[in-house]
């Protein structure tokens, strides 16, 4: 199993979480997204991704794109620690958890969204920061609000093991950390998020444990 990922990678990120969590070996192929104008552009990458974003996996022969795919997809084949409910409706509960993250949240703070404000349409950067932040903390608002009025919000987003959804919060928070995002108006992901940061599969996950970490 070879993943294509980068420390920093959200996306990659989330598929580290999954893959350990299950207990499943990996090679992992840094893709370094800012060196020589971004390593994902250049064609020998594009011929594996031609989205040119990471992650990838290559697995059984075949190449798997996009993170919550790739995370669906070993659920699907280890069943061993699954990462959606088994109820459709607390599978549906955590795949809007997740796309609130992943779909509504994150490609408006993307690495190649963010080079676009600062090169093409010219915004500064504190102005590149605003943008960050405020799409950043309007996510986690409403995240927050679906984590502290829903009942079935147990230790983790959904009960008392590590869903499809905390390998996705995980990562999220670590980017408003690295950006000095105030995290105090969100106790609830706070709180699940040092439920997860107790456990080794996502302390090995962390963007600094990696080999390619700057």
């Amino acid at each position: 199993m070879k993943l294509y990922t980068y420390f920093r990678s959200s996306a990659a990120y989330r598929v580290r979480i999954a893959l350990n969590l299950k207990g499943l070996a990996y090679e992992a192929v840094p893709v370094h997204l800012l060196r020589g104008g971004g390593e994902q552009r250049q064609q020998p990458y594009r011929d594996i991704n031609p989205a040119a974003l990471v992650p990838a996996l290559q697995v059984d022969g075949v190449t798997l794109t996009q993170s919550l795919a790739i995370i669906e997809y070993l659920d699907e084949t280890h069943p061993f620690m699954p990462l959606l409910p088994q109820d459709a409706a607390g599978r549906a509960r955590v795949r809007a958890l997740a796309l609130t993250i992943a779909a509504d949240t994150h490609p408006l703070t993307n690495l190649r969204v963010l080079q676009h404000l600062t090169g093409p349409m010219g915004l500064s950067e504190e102005s590149k920061m605003d943008w960050y932040r405020h799409w950043l903390r309007d996510g986690l608002a409403v995240l927050e609000t679906h984590l502290a009025r829903d009942g079935e919000t147990g230790r983790f987003c959904h009960g008392d093991t590590p869903t499809l959804a905390d390998c996705c919060l995980v990562p999220q928070v670590f980017n408003a950390q690295r950006f000095a995002v105030d995290l105090a108006p969100y106790p609830t992901i706070e709180r699940i998020h040092a439920a997860c940061a107790g456990i080794p599969a996502f302390q090995a996950a962390h963007p600094s444990a990696q080999p390619d970490a700057e």
